[in-house]
C-alpha cells in the first residue's frame, strides 16, 4: 500500500462498499462519510456512483495494487481487504500487521434469481454458461467474512437494512451494539445460504432431465424467502409467515377480505389442487379442514357446479373454502352470498359477481391463474422439528393423467360409470387416508376421509350419501382389504367400484363383487395422502 494511503486510513473508521444494486446507497454512504467520518473503500462501479454524487471514496485497487482482473470477475478478492475485515481487536491495534481495519461492509450480490427468470423467457436461452456470469463469488466471500467477524464488523447485504443500521448508529452515537451486529450476521449467513441454494437448484435442473433422475441428492438446501406475514398459524396464538421456494411472490392475487391465515392458505391449495384436475367442464370444490366436503362438475354453468357440490354436504360447507376452475359468475355469486364462507378462489370474477361478494367485508376473494402442467417436481414435507421427507411428485397427478384401468369383474362398467370412476379417482387421491369417495353423474354424494380403517371411511361416506349411494361409483384410495367393504357397498346398492387392487384378499373381494353384480376396476396405483 502507498504510504500516503496508509496515513489516510490509519486510525480511521473504514467502510467497504461494493454493490450491484445502488438503491438507497447515497444516503447511507453520505451519512457514513459526512456524519460519522468514515473513509470509504469501493470498487469500480460503486466508486463511479459515489464520485458522481461528490461522496469521497478510495478505489480498492489503490489499496491492493491490482486493477480488476478477468473482465471484472476478480475485484475484491485480495488478502489486504480480507485482512482488514477479519482482523480481531488485537490485530487492529498492530498497524504493522493490519494497516487498516474495516468496520462496515456493504455488499449485495449479482441478481442471479432475476436473471434466471429473465433468461428463461429468452428465445435464445440455450447458452449453458450464461448464468455462470451471475454467480457471485467475491460478494459472497465478503459477506461471509464480515459476518464471521460480527463482534467488530457490521455487514449490510441488502438495501432493506440501511434504514435500521442508520437508526442504530444514531442511537449509539456512531456505534452499533453487539446484539445488532449479531443480528446482521444471522441475516448475512441466511442471505449467503439462500443464494447458494438458488445456484445449486439451477445447476441441478441443468444437470439431467427431471424424468431421468433416479436418486435424490445427499444434501439439499431449500432457498426460502418470506413472502408475507400471516394473521396467525394453525391457531390464533401461533405466529406464522408464508415463505416461497426460490421466489419472492405468490401465484395468486388477493382481491378482497380479511388477511389470509395459515389454514386459509392450506385449504385454498387443497381446493385448488382438486378444481384444476378438471379442464373440460366447469368444476367446483368445497374444502373444510383440508378435506373436500363436496365436488362437482357441470356442462351447464359454474353456478350449477357449485349447487351440485354444495348438495353433497351443506352442513360441512359452513366456513369452508370454495374453488372454481372457471371465473365466478354473478349467478354463482348469488348462490354463495348468504352462506358463510372463508375464501373463494377462482381464475376470475365477473364484475357483477365481485360487486356482490365484496359486500361481505370478511370474505376473502382470491384470483389465481390456471397452472401449467409440470413434471419432475419435488415434494417436501416436514415430519418432525428437524426431519423432512423429500419425494418426487406424483407424476400421474402432475399430468392430470388417467391411470391404466383394468376391469377385474365379470360385470363390465357402463360408459357412464367409467366417467364417474375417472371423476371419483381424481378426487379420492386428495382426501386424507383412509379415503372413500362416492360419486354419481359428475358430483360427489358422499366422502369419508381420515379414518383409521377402510370400512370406517366407507361407512362415513355411505351415511352422508344415504339413498344417493344407489348406483353410485365408489372410489378407494387404497386396496379393499376385506370382504366387509363389498357387503357394505352391496347393501347400499353401489353400482361400481374403482380401487388400486393388490391385496392378498383380491380374489375373495372380486368373487364377492361378482356375486353382487358390482363392476370393479383396479388401477394398480395407490393414492394415499397423509
Amino acid at each position: 500500500m502507498k504510504p500516503e494511503l496508509q496515513s489516510v486510513l490509519a486510525g480511521k473508521k473504514v467502510a467497504f462498499i461494493s454493490v450491484f444494486d445502488k438503491q438507497g446507497l447515497e444516503p447511507l454512504a453520505r451519512a457514513l462519510s459526512e456524519h460519522y467520518g468514515y473513509v470509504i473503500l469501493s470498487t469500480g462501479g460503486t466508486k463511479k456512483f459515489l464520485d458522481e454524487r461528490n461522496i469521497p471514496a478510495i478505489e480498492s485497487s489503490e489499496i491492493t495494487g491490482f486493477g480488476e482482473l478477468l473482465g471484472g470477475r476478480v475485484k475484491s478478492l485480495h488478502p489486504e481487504i480480507f485482512a482488514g475485515i477479519l482482523a480481531e481487536a488485537h490485530d487492529r491495534e498492530n498497524q504493522a500487521v493490519v494497516p487498516f481495519a474495516v468496520d462496515v461492509v456493504v455488499v449485495n450480490l449479482y441478481p442471479f434469481e432475476a436473471e434466471r427468470d429473465r433468461f428463461a423467457k429468452e428465445e435464445d436461452s440455450q447458452d449453458p454458461l450464461h448464468m455462470l456470469h451471475f454467480v457471485d463469488i467475491g460478494g459472497s466471500a465478503l459477506i461471509r467474512a464480515a459476518a464471521k467477524n460480527y463482534p467488530l464488523v457490521n455487514v449490510l447485504g441488502s438495501a432493506a437494512q440501511y434504514e435500521g443500521f442508520l437508526a442504530e448508529m444514531e442511537k449509539g452515537n456512531g456505534s452499533t451494539s453487539l446484539s445488532f451486529r449479531k443480528k446482521l450476521a444471522v441475516e448475512a449467513f441466511a442471505q449467503s445460504s439462500y443464494y447458494d441454494g438458488l445456484v445449486q437448484r439451477y445447476l441441478m435442473s441443468q444437470l439431467i432431465k427431471p424424468e431421468e433422475q433416479t436418486t435424490l441428492p445427499d444434501a439439499l438446501t431449500l432457498p426460502l424467502s418470506k413472502i408475507t406475514d400471516l394473521r396467525y398459524g394453525e391457531n390464533p396464538h401461533q405466529q406464522a409467515a408464508l415463505y416461497g421456494l426460490a421466489k419472492r411472490s405468490v401465484d395468486f392475487e388477493y382481491l378482497h377480505g380479511k388477511e389470509l391465515s395459515y389454514n386459509n392458505i392450506l385449504d385454498m391449495q387443497a381446493a385448488w389442487n382438486i378444481a384444476t384436475e378438471f379442464t373440460e367442464t366447469a368444476a367446483c370444490v368445497i374444502v373444510k379442514h383440508n378435506n373436500p366436503c363436496g365436488v362437482a362438475i357441470s356442462t351447464q354453468s359454474v353456478q350449477d357446479a357449485f349447487q351440485r357440490a354444495l348438495d353433497t354436504d351443506p352442513l360441512s360447507a359452513f366456513g369452508g373454502v370454495v374453488a372454481f376452475n372457471q371465473s365466478v359468475t354473478e349467478a354463482a355469486a348469488k348462490l354463495m352470498k348468504d352462506i358463510f364462507l372463508e375464501v373463494i378462489i377462482a381464475p376470475g370474477f365477473e364484475p357483477g359477481a365481485f360487486e356482490l361478494l365484496s359486500t361481505k367485508k370478511n370474505l376473502r376473494l382470491v384470483k389465481r391463474d390456471l397452472p401449467e402442467l409440470k413434471v419432475g417436481q419435488t415434494d417436501y414435507k416436514q415430519v418432525a422439528d428437524d426431519l423432512f421427507l423429500v419425494q418426487s411428485v406424483d407424476e400421474k397427478k402432475a399430468k392430470h393423467a388417467n391411470v391404466a384401468f383394468k376391469i377385474a369383474t365379470e360385470q363390465k362398467p357402463t360408459d357412464a360409470q367409467l366417467e364417474d370412476m375417472v371423476f371419483a379417482w381424481k378426487i379420492v387421491k386428495h382426501v386424507k387416508s383412509n379415503a372413500i369417495v362416492l360419486a354419481k353423474a359428475g358430483k360427489t354424494v358422499g366422502i369419508g376421509g381420515g379414518q383409521t380403517s377402510r370400512i370406517g371411511a366407507l361407512e362415513s361416506a355411505l351415511k352422508l350419501a344415504c339413498d344417493e349411494a344407489k348406483d353410485a361409483v365408489l372410489a378407494s384410495d387404497g386396496f379393499l382389504p376385506h370382504e366387509d367393504n363389498i357387503y357394505a357397498a352391496a347393501q347400499a346398492r353401489v353400482g361400481a367400484i374403482i380401487q388400486p387392487g393388490g391385496s392378498v384378499k383380491d380374489p375373495e373381494v372380486i368373487k364377492l363383487a361378482n356375486q353382487y353384480h358390482i363392476a370393479m376396476v383396479t388401477t394398480g396405483v395407490r393414492e394415499f395422502r397423509h
